[in-house]
This record gives structure tokens, sequence and C-alpha cells, in this order.
């Protein structure tokens, strides 16, 4: 899957840019805090248009400034993992996991629920609230939540930061058999070098 990105957004003063191609892997977006990777993730996401520019994955136009194109975000088939989880409180496990099972349409599923729940470790987890989780848990229901959603590409926003040592350790080894296993393209935002390093198969320089 080829990645082609050219997006310009301006944030009260703080200029974002960014301009890459990428072929399948782990591509990480590195730079220091506050140089707008996140936010390139979202102009890619559809959650924050971009001034100019354009998105284009697998040659399906995303966004394009020029012809007007805007894909909504449920139309771009990608996950989304967030540095916080961000499962509904009000869902059980087992209702988050199919949450995005249900958003994809049945021509796009292609992992079932016991699948997701299997390749991640969490079927001892699907009657729990996400209240009751440690942050290692969450993560690994969000990813599995981004999985069954159809999506053809993972976006994930420093899915580590919160988690401890040993916590960050199994999360790093999920994405290395999405990576290896699946073969599931991922853009990885993160400013540890040493992550970046271990995971990606290449990087993009942002805000350096």
């Amino acid at each position: 899957m080829s990645f082609s990105v050219d997006v310009e957004r301006q944030l009260g003063d703080t200029h974002i840019a960014a301009r890459f191609e990428a072929e399948g892997g782990i591509t990480a977006l590195f730079g220091p805090s506050g140089a707008g990777k996140t936010s390139v993730l979202n102009m890619i996401a559809g959650l924050m248009r971009p001034d100019r520019g354009s998105i284009r994955v697998d040659g399906t136009l995303l966004f394009d400034s020029a012809t007007g194109v805007s894909l909504p975000p449920e139309h771009r088939r990608l996950g989304y993992v967030f540095q916080d989880a961000r499962l509904f409180p009000h869902r059980r496990v087992r209702g988050n996991l199919l949450y995005g099972h249900h958003l994809a349409r049945p021509e796009d599923r292609w992992m079932s629920l016991d699948h997701a729940v299997e390749f991640l470790g969490i079927g001892h987890l699907l009657d729990r609230w996400p209240a009751t989780l440690s942050g290692g848990e969450a993560q690994r229901v969000a990813i599995g939540r981004a999985l069954l959603s159809g999506a053809r590409f993972l976006l994930m926003d420093e899915p580590l930061a919160s988690l401890d040592r040993a916590r960050r350790e199994e999360i790093l080894r999920v994405i290395e058999a999405i990576r290896d296993e699946m073969k599931l393209p991922i853009l990885y935002v993160s400013h540890d070098r040493a992550e970046v390093d271990r995971l990606a198969s290449s990087i993009v320089l942002i805000g350096e």
C-alpha cells in the first residue's frame, strides 16, 4: 500500500507541513512535541482539513484542495488508535469491539471478533467495563476496535506514551505482530527515538 501526503495547515502561530511518500510497513512521523505530528494524522484521518495539499492512499484520493475532494472520515477505511485509548465508557469491552465491526461495510470486514480476541489475547476482558482496565488492556481493546473497523491501514498517535515499561513492551509486541503477521500498514507518531528505531521501516521528520 502506498501513501502520498502533501499537506499544510496554519494553527495559530504554528505552520504545520508534511510531504512524504511511503510504502507499507510502519512509517513513523517523528519530531519534537508540538511540531504538528498529531495534526498530520488528523488531516489524513479527515478530522482536520488541510489549508492546502492532497492525500492519496493506495491510489485513492482522500483529499485534494485543488479539486475540492474531501472524503468523510468514515469513508477513508482507516483505524485510529489514540494515546489515551478513548474507549466508550458506557460499553463493555465486547461492545467497544463490536462498535468497530458494525462501522465497517460487510464487504470490508476482513477480521472477525473471534480472530481479534484471540490475536490480542483479550478473551478474559470481554465482559469488563473500560474503567476497570489497565492502560495496556485498554490499548489492546482500542487496537482491536480499530482492526475490526475494516481498516486498510492504521494511524497510531503515541499509543505507548501513557503506559508503564512492562505494558509498553506488551503493546510493542502487538504492534510488531500487526506489522509482521498481518502486514497492515501503519502511520505511527512518536517522539521516542528508540521506539521509532525498533518499529519503523521509514521515518518522516516533522518540525525539524
